[in-house]
């Protein structure tokens, strides 16, 4: 049974972009937090930086999910042999932007890369140092365009440049002031409003990783079929 094996096996999402700013450790707590509200969990939360931004917002939040663990790096394959035993359904992995071999590294325990980008020619000439690491090591990676301006045609073209690259998710996160505002006390903004426009849109992008998942799935599937 296809859906029973899915449950069984844990997802690992690793965050990374090669630059500062791309606001992916609030994209990473607020797909945590989707991922849970989805019935999708139990998802777990691990921050590798050295910053700590995911771990402070974690410290500040009420509520216990998703749940944070704390591996140290050399650890982690196993940390996450051990949360898959656990019956983990997701675990997403916030990262240093640069310090490119503990990347690598990481980027080979990870079922899926995303790669958050603004819409601007620096950040975007910069996804080209990110594409190179994951290409050379086989490692399916999704483009999310974040902090976007709505409507703004910026956008649109920086979505025709990335899919030169690889995969852009469908789902566009604005540039919203709830996202960073919601992180301050731990919280997300798609629970404050939980109607609002980020949480319609950080529910479709959930969506558009889990359909990536899983043709990623069926493809090494296929691979292992006829290898």
């Amino acid at each position: 049974n296809m859906k029973e094996t899915e449950h069984a096996c844990m997802k690992t999402i690793v965050i990374n972009s090669q630059k500062g700013g791309s606001g992916k450790t609030t994209l990473c707590a607020h797909l945590a937090v989707q991922a849970e509200r989805a019935g999708d969990g139990p998802v777990y939360i691990i921050d590798t930086d050295p910053q700590g931004t995911l771990s402070t917002w974690h410290e500040y939040r009420e509520d216990e999910a998703p749940q944070r663990v704390e591996i140290p790096l050399p650890e982690l394959a196993n940390g996450l042999q051990l949360l898959a035993t656990r019956k983990a359904a997701y675990c997403f992995i916030d990262t240093a932007p640069t310090r490119t071999d503990e990347n690598v590294a990481l980027f080979r325990m990870a079922d899926l890369v995303l790669v958050p980008i603004r819409p601007s020619p620096s950040d975007l000439w910069a996804a080209a140092a990110t594409v190179a690491l994951l290409k050379d090591a086989a490692i399916p990676f999704l483009f999310v365009l974040n902090q976007a301006k709505t409507n703004a045609s910026i956008t649109a073209q920086a979505a025709a440049a990335l899919s030169h690259h690889g995969p852009v998710a469908q789902t566009f996160i604005a540039d919203r002031v709830p996202y960073a505002a919601a992180m301050t006390d731990g919280r997300t903004a798609i629970e404050l409003a939980t109607k609002g426009p980020a949480a319609i849109e950080t529910a479709a992008l959930w969506q558009n990783i889990k359909t990536c998942l899983h043709a990623n799935m069926q493809k090494s599937q296929k691979v292992k079929a006829h290898g």
